[in-house]
């Protein structure tokens, strides 16, 4: 996103907050983190019970839903690829016009219940996608009425751009709830209603004739509710350590390839994703990089926003694009959640797992950034000794410059909340704790126990 105070490009969520202020109802909510710590132990962990993570990653798994023409592999890193196709499917991108015929097969999850009846899900996956396939996930839910919701297209996605433009789909609604780019809502959480439950569909595209196929090595979702609010409790610090990360700014990119949203001003969150891919050990080829002006500095940054690039959204702020962009990376895993805390991330920094943050505020609401933003994303690095915030933050002027040290009770506030004022004082939305998580394929015990502390597994 901009670094500039700019209308987000949820303007609709943001316009829902405002008018359910005015009409007395409940806000646009979104969700703090799972965590399996007690919150009674810190009172800004009672986001804990918030927030419902769910992911298909094992043979067992993949075993377990209903296959129409894919079936499980084992291994290493056990997923789903197309064994015999079921049909034929015409595509029409709606980006470029042009209509193609694909081989196709499916595979839907078991119901999911969730443990947090919620007013928002977002979907995120892990795959593999070689020259010539794709594939697109679906969620249908239960409501806590008992009526069904429609399929949801979450989104369609190639890791390459060659063969389809990837895309989130608008215009997607029954009324009762909304698809907001890759976040389902409840249209108007004050009448009680919520999602209880939920399937997941992956279809997986190929040329007809080839032998390629995706493989999905992760699905999953994340359910969330929390209460409308524009503070969150002051966490207590327990942590100083600080990551190694590599450092990029996007502002150095400003005018290049405007065609990814207006060139490198809007790059926070690829920017983000790449640096903390390279922190585990992620790089691209030189051949992979040919297709950058090699005058350019940081071709691996003009790359990442390529490759995470909504072409209905417009953006490179996608959030599971970003998710699924990482985990084509060897041995790289991507999730978007929420936290509750930054008790959470002082968990995850603790066992070497930075993360990427998204937060929305006034210059004057987080000291030393210089900008204000009506959502930008920046990677979370460590903690001081005083326990304020180290962030890498690329909207910073050079490479140099991008560490910045920021003011605990003012990060975590403008992080966590779910409601704010913008700049003309209206009632706009927060992001409510969202986060990308990327971490290895193969983990160790001390990663897989903090993942599960925060709720990922």
């Amino acid at each position: 996103m901009s670094r500039s105070e700019q209308p987000s490009r949820r303007t609709v969520l943001t316009a829902a907050v405002a008018a359910a202020m005015a009409g007395g109802a409940g806000a646009v909510p979104a969700a703090a983190a799972a965590g399996t710590r007690a919150a009674a132990a810190d009172p800004a962990r009672a986001g804990a019970r918030q927030v419902d993570n769910r992911a298909w990653t094992t043979y067992t798994d993949w075993r377990s839903g209903a296959a129409k023409g894919t079936r499980a592999v084992a291994g290493a890193r056990p997923g789903l690829v197309i064994g015999a196709p079921i049909g034929l499917a015409d595509y029409t991108d709606p980006h470029t016009g042009t209509t193609a015929t694909w081989e196709y097969a499916t595979w839907t999850s078991p119901v999911h219940r969730l443990t947090v009846p919620s007013t928002e899900a977002v979907a995120s996956w892990n795959a593999h996608t070689p020259g010539g396939t794709w594939l697109q996930v679906e969620l249908k839910g239960t409501y806590s009425d008992g009526t069904d919701t429609p399929w949801y297209v979450m989104g369609r996605w190639a890791a390459g751009d060659q063969d389809i433009k990837r895309t989130s789909v608008d215009d997607q609604t029954d009324d009762k709830s909304t698809i907001w780019t890759d976040t389902f809502a409840i249209d108007d959480p004050a009448t009680g209603l919520r999602l209880t439950s939920y399937r997941l569909r992956l279809t997986l595209y190929r040329k007809p004739g080839t032998k390629k196929t995706p493989t999905v090595w992760r699905l999953g979702a994340m359910g969330s509710d929390v209460p409308d609010r524009f503070t969150v409790p002051a966490s207590t610090p327990g942590l100083a350590q600080e990551l190694i990360v590599p450092r990029y700014s996007q502002e150095i990119h400003i005018g290049q390839y405007p065609e990814y949203d207006n060139g490198g001003e809007a790059w926070c969150s690829p920017t983000s994703s790449q640096m903390i891919i390279e922190y585990w050990g992620g790089r691209l080829t030189e051949e992979q990089l040919a297709w950058v002006d090699p005058s350019f500095a940081d071709p691996q940054v003009c790359h990442a926003a390529r490759f995470t690039y909504d072409y209905q959204y417009a953006g490179c702020g996608n959030w599971p694009f970003n998710a699924a962009y990482a985990a084509t990376f060897k041995d790289l895993q991507g999730v978007v959640t929420r936290l509750g805390s930054l008790t959470d991330l002082e968990t995850l920094i603790a066992a070497g797992i930075p993360a990427i943050t998204s937060q929305s505020f006034l210059k004057e609401e987080l000291t030393g950034a210089g900008y204000g933003t009506a959502g930008h994303l920046m990677n979370v690095i460590g903690f001081t000794a005083e326990g304020d915030v180290i962030a890498n933050d690329p909207a910073s002027p050079s490479n140099a410059e991008v560490r910045r040290v920021y003011r605990r009770r003012e990060f975590e506030n403008i992080w966590l909340r779910t409601k704010r004022y913008n700049a003309s004082g209206k009632v706009v939305s927060g992001t409510g704790g969202v986060c990308y998580l990327y971490f290895p394929a193969r983990l160790s015990v001390r990663q897989h126990v903090a993942l599960a502390t925060v709720g990922v597994r």
